[in-house]
């Protein structure tokens, strides 16, 4: 996905790594760390509403 400008992996408890993404058009995606050919897309507020949940508690564990 050479297209998508990866951020740094977010690392929760355990083996949960993941990380989150962007490309030019604004289009948002998700992958396990080391797995980024193998992402979830949507948009960028759809993502950010999912890890903010995550982070809340509301679910505990992310993929």
């Amino acid at each position: 996905m050479d297209h998508v400008t990866w951020e740094e992996p977010f690392c929760g408890e355990g083996n949960s790594c993941f990380r989150l993404g962007t490309d030019r058009q604004g289009n948002a995606y998700i992958a396990m760390a080391g797995q980024e050919d193998h992402c979830l897309t949507d948009t960028r507020e759809a993502l950010r509403t999912l890890i903010l949940d995550i982070k809340a508690g509301k679910a505990d564990h992310l993929l």
